[in-house]
This record gives structure tokens, C-alpha cells and sequence, in this order.
């Protein structure tokens, strides 16, 4: 469940650009310049409100299929945007952790110069992504 699609409605405005609604998340609103600029802004504010919604443990609303959005004065765009990307964006500190791992493969794998903090990571992501 890393990649998310929710559809966003990009209105014309008044000023020139574009606002973006978000059906789904009705507190969930930006604007861009330029439809460029809109689309970056609807993936940050699209990522805030889901982490928001993460962090105080709100279950994700299921996005609407786009065929069943209503558009009065705009037009649909389904965003795109990744959980685990912008989880590794937002929050790059590195946190110490302790393991256990039997004697004789810390000896080898030391005698291999595997690096274990990068092993675990790569391990880690791999099996999130599963």
C-alpha cells in the first residue's frame, strides 16, 4: 500500500492557475501557478493529509473510483503519491537500533566487511514493499 491514487479536481482561478479539491479529503486543498506547479503542490498536500491521518491513526478514506466524481468547474486528474517515498523524504534521521544475530555469522560477515546497518536497511525496505 505504498502508492495511493486519489482523484483531485483542478479548478480554474480566478487569479490565473489552478486550485485543487480533493473529493475524498474535503479538508485537503492547494493551488499552483501552473498546472505543473498545482499537480506538485495536490502530491505534498495530498501527502500531508494521509500522514496526518496515519499519525492520529484515522483509517485512509478509499479513494473514489474517477468515473463516480462529480466535476462542475474543473476537471479530474488522479494524483499519484508514495507513502514510502515521502516518508523517506520527510523523515531521513537515523535511528539507533540493537540486534541479535548468532556468533559465527557476525565473524563472517565482519570478515567480509558487510556493513550492517545498510544490509538491514535494504532488508527492511524489501520486505515492506511486499
Amino acid at each position: 500500500m505504498n502508492k495511493l491514487f486519489y482523484p483531485a479536481v483542478f479548478h480554474w482561478a480566478e487569479e490565473g492557475g489552478f486550485w485543487v479539491s480533493f473529493p475524498d479529503l474535503p479538508e485537503c486543498l492547494t493551488q499552483g501557478d501552473d498546472m505543473a506547479q498545482a499537480y506538485e503542490m495536490a502530491v505534498d498536500a495530498l501527502g500531508l493529509c494521509l500522514v496526518s491521518k496515519e499519525q492520529n491513526k484515522e483509517p485512509l478514506p478509499k479513494p473514489s473510483e474517477p468515473d463516480k466524481v462529480s466535476v462542475e468547474d474543473g476537471f479530474l486528474v488522479v494524483v499519484e503519491f508514495d507513502m514510502l517515498a515521502y516518508k523517506k523524504r520527510a523523515n531521513p534521521r537515523a535511528v539507533k537500533k540493537t540486534l541479535t544475530i548468532p556468533g559465527w555469522l557476525d565473524e563472517e560477515a565482519t570478515a567480509k566487511g558487510v556493513n550492517f546497518s545498510q544490509v538491514l536497511q535494504e532488508a527492511l525496505i524489501e520486505k515492506l514493499r511486499a
